[in-house]
């Protein structure tokens, strides 16, 4: 791990995206929401992410009605997110097991527990991985995470910040191991803003790179 190159990728892209100084509302009041939201968003784009999302809430409000729905009426409601069958058995378990285990389809019984506590409840739900996992205690519990999708991982690795063969899961803990909680969601908005900006997985904007100075892709 290179601290040093953590917090200079922070820093640098704090200057230009300023996520840090206005964190932007990404949670959801009920983290329950949250949870679905990302299930939904695995291996596919935010856009049929959230459209799968707004239309399953708008055919159950509320998850009690979600979890007396067939199966296959879950399944149809969240096509647009793709792999819909698999995701809407997983959510289908969850919703049990949630009730099962708090007596309510909700989290925020669990969102008053201790933080290592939530991460292993939530890591053990059914399709949920280190970045679902991340994504719920950051944005909607407001718990120190650090999620790192393609491209928290892809700038990691360029500017080497981490090892090239490090998972996403190992850089988030490393970045959980030196970040204060106050950058955690700006930083992370702010890489993903690069990503999607600058630093592509296929020509990259190297020239208009403010991280071009330490980047290791670059210098090579």
């Amino acid at each position: 791990m290179n601290s040093n190159k953590i917090f200079f990728i922070l820093d640098e892209l704090e200057k230009i995206y300023h996520n840090e100084k206005r964190p932007p509302e990404l949670g959801h009041e009920e983290p329950l929401d949250g949870l679905v939201l990302t299930v939904l968003s695995q291996n596919t784009n935010d856009k049929n992410r959230d459209a799968a999302f707004t239309k399953l809430k708008s055919l159950y409000p509320k998850w009690s009605d979600a979890a007396r729905a067939d199966v296959k009426e879950i399944e149809a409601a969240v096509r647009t997110a793709g792999l819909a069958h698999t995701k809407a058995a997983r959510i289908m378990q969850i919703l049990e097991i949630i009730y099962k285990d708090f007596g309510e389809y909700s989290l925020k019984k669990l969102a008053k527990e201790k933080s290592e506590f939530i991460r292993g409840y939530l890591r053990a739900l059914p399709g949920v991985g280190a970045k679902t996992v991340a994504c719920v205690m950051l944005f909607d519990m407001k718990r120190p995470a650090f999620p790192v999708d393609t491209h928290v991982t892809r700038i990691s690795k360029r500017v080497g910040a981490a090892p090239l063969n490090d998972s996403p899961e190992k850089i988030s803990q490393l970045y959980e191991s030196v970040v204060p909680v106050e950058r955690c969601l700006g930083g992370h908005v702010n890489i993903i803003a690069h990503g999607r900006a600058v630093c592509h997985a296929i020509k990259p904007g190297c020239k208009n790179c403010v991280l071009s100075e330490q980047c290791d892709f670059l210098n090579s």
